[in-house]
């Protein structure tokens, strides 16, 4: 008659004492192993046994060692796939803990992507090699929020001011507009210093983007002083605006961090008066625990921004 199994009884304290006293071929022997007395060693099977409503060990008595019955062989074929399994998720959990392994999805935009990103990423790399970066590219910061809140990704980059009681929020520097000018042009020429005067732009043909993000904040802060933008080409893609200010189509404003300062055919120059610059932000969700690796992310980042920014403004 079979007797009545309680799989659900069985602890990995139970799997150890059965692989161990296979292991050793006694009781004595699996005690010495895990540090157990004997007693405690005997009380693991036999609750073992009981869980399952079968003998799992032959037990020829006197010096003559003790062997595992089929069901016992059966049972220990699954103890040390699940004792595999334990050791990984330990390593896995140690790797977690450390923020050195598993996946990190980070959400950007474009001038983050191009100036900031690649050294963030090279130095995460260098302190964590077998964690994966993965990499999602938006325009504007809701659509870097919907994908925060969906668990998409894990951290974002942001532009600011920007407040949602949804996200943890953290500044990294101050970003400040610039007009870029061709360098051969006649405003670059007339206009040599650090500073250029804001109202000079008024009826001049520039370069800018698309409405909404920063070019949105940018026309309404020209406005302001007076200044009435007319573009005569837009283009959400950073490069295409710098090359078409080299091309001499007309001045634009950028974030500084959104323009290639070496680039030898424009020129950069701060705003006077400026405008109110943007700031760049790291987020995760609000009232959540971040992983390691992206609480490791933010701190480099952290560090990483603010050098960037304070080389970029010299």
């Amino acid at each position: 008659m079979l007797m009545a199994m309680a799989f659900d009884e069985i602890e990995f304290r139970h799997l150890r004492a059965l692989m161990a006293v296979a292991e050793e071929g006694s009781f004595i022997g699996a005690a010495d192993l895990l540090g157990f007395s004997q007693a405690a060693i005997s009380q693991q099977i036999a609750g073992l046994e009981s869980a399952v409503g079968q003998r799992l060990f032959d037990r020829p008595g006197g010096p003559r060692p003790v062997t595992l019955t089929p069901a016992g062989r059966l049972l220990l074929k699954h103890a040390g796939a699940v004792a595999n399994r334990m050791a990984t998720a330990e390593q896995e959990m140690t790797d977690l803990a450390s923020g050195t392994a598993g996946r990190l999805t980070i959400g950007t935009y474009q001038s983050v992507s191009v100036q900031l990103l690649p050294a963030l990423v090279r130095e995460m790399r260098d302190a964590a090699p077998d964690l994966g970066i993965h990499l999602v590219e938006h325009d504007y910061n809701n659509e870097l929020v919907e994908d925060l809140l969906a668990g998409e990704i894990d951290v974002a980059f942001l532009t600011g001011p920007y407040e949602d009681s949804r996200l943890a929020i953290s500044e990294l520097g101050v970003d400040p507009f610039v007009v870029v000018l061709p360098t051969g042009g006649p405003l670059a020429q007339l206009h040599r210093g650090k500073t250029f005067p804001t109202r000079e732009l008024l009826g001049v043909p520039m370069v800018g983007q698309h409405q909404g993000g920063d070019q949105s904040t940018i026309d309404k802060a020209l406005r302001t002083t007076g200044v009435t933008p007319d573009d005569v080409f837009r283009s959400n893609d950073n490069g295409a605006v710098q090359g078409m200010v080299r091309a001499g189509m007309g001045p634009a404003i950028m974030p500084l961090l959104a323009v290639d300062t070496s680039d030898p055919g424009i020129a950069v120059r701060s705003l006077d008066p400026p405008l109110e610059p943007r700031t760049i932000l790291i987020a995760v969700p609000a009232g959540t625990t971040p992983m390691p690796a992206a609480s490791r992310f933010m701190r480099i980042a952290k560090t990483e921004c603010r050098k960037r920014l304070a080389r970029a403004a010299r």
